[in-house]
């Protein structure tokens, strides 16, 4: 019997932990939450939000996608799934981890919702703009590829499964421009084994739902 657990949907940002599961290879249960389900008291324990995904590791409980991937980096350390803590590598792997699950997911849902900011307000928001939340992550892409194929260095890194989950997610439905040091960078990443595994399980239980 495992003592993970992930609660998720397979047409959720679940799709990002549950790749991040595949990565870290330990074994898991995968709970699926219906989304007519998510607020029934149950689940509602695990989380209060009522949102997914959230990961259950003995006993404690987190949730976000980034959360779940950065604990899980930690939590397995021997995985290398992140720079170690001291490593002036971590202070990339924070950055840009946290850089997609702020300022690109916020911008590329603004546009999704069709929000935009109203004129002179751009410094309110953590992303001013989605034109330059993608300046400033495409000339840091062209940067870091020139030299190496991860955000930090030779080594993957769930920042690079973050960043490249909203990369892929957001090119995919239009909400982020198909940009060549996108495409360049996400096109690996969807090699991966792992990350293969985890839409094969997503894919399954959403034919088994039709």
């Amino acid at each position: 019997m495992t003592n993970l657990t992930l609660y998720t949907h397979p047409q959720s940002r679940g799709r990002i932990a549950h790749w991040m599961m595949e990565e870290v290879g330990e074994p898991y249960e995968t709970v699926w939450i219906d989304f007519d389900s998510s607020h029934k008291p149950d689940y509602l324990a695990v989380n209060p939000m009522g949102k997914v995904p959230a990961l259950r590791h003995g006993d404690v409980i987190v949730t976000e996608a980034a959360a779940i991937c950065t604990y899980l980096a930690d939590a397995f350390a021997d995985k290398g799934l992140a720079p170690a803590p001291g490593d002036p590598a971590r202070g990339t792997f924070y950055r840009w981890l946290f850089f997609a699950a702020g300022p690109l997911e916020q911008a590329a849902t603004a546009k999704a919702l069709g929000w935009a900011v109203p004129e002179g307000h751009s410094g309110m928001v953590g992303f001013g703009s989605l034109d330059h939340t993608l300046h400033t992550l495409e000339r840091a892409l062209d940067t870091t590829l020139a030299s190496a194929p991860f955000l930090c260095g030779p080594a993957f890194t769930a920042a690079d499964l973050y960043l490249g989950s909203q990369l892929g997610w957001g090119m995919m439905v239009g909400t982020i421009e198909k940009r060549p040091a996108f495409e360049r960078y996400v096109g690996p990443l969807r090699d991966r084994p792992a990350f293969r595994r985890s839409v094969a399980a997503n894919e399954a239980r959403l034919a088994a739902k039709r």
